[in-house]
């Protein structure tokens, strides 16, 4: 496991971190006051203080909606919210098992958008020619 720095919140990223292990080399990086969670160089989740949030799309989302859940919210006094993250139900996040069912769902969602992402690029490339 990556070594995390002492700040604010990181026995909660270390233990989470420690949990998602099963699911391949997961590594939290600090950023903007809180923390990435990556797997695979990709960005699955988000933790702000002792919250945690997931990558959504089309497939998970609903699950969120259901247990009454809300996308990411990083600012206090302004209205943004980052749709593309919600936060997790403390339930999940305080069982190992139903963490790591929750983070595949994210990463694969992750990992879809990555695709897209590229789609879009080689699109780009292919119209500039």
């Amino acid at each position: 496991m990556a070594k995390i720095a002492k700040t604010p919140g990181a026995q909660f990223v270390a233990d989470l971190v420690g949990a998602l292990t099963p699911l391949g080399p997961v590594a939290a990086r600090a950023m903007f006051g809180g923390w990435g969670i990556y797997l695979d160089g990709l960005c699955f989740a988000l933790v702000a203080g002792e919250t945690m949030f997931f990558k959504v799309d089309g497939r998970n989302r609903p699950d969120f909606e259901r247990a009454g859940m809300t996308p990411f919210k990083p600012w206090d006094d302004r209205p943004t919210r980052l749709v593309t993250f919600y936060e997790a139900p403390r339930a999940v996040v305080d069982d190992a098992r139903s963490l790591r069912v929750w983070a595949g769902k994210a990463i694969e969602a992750a990992r879809a958008a990555r695709r897209a992402k590229s789609a879009k690029a080689g699109k780009r490339r292919a119209q500039k020619r």
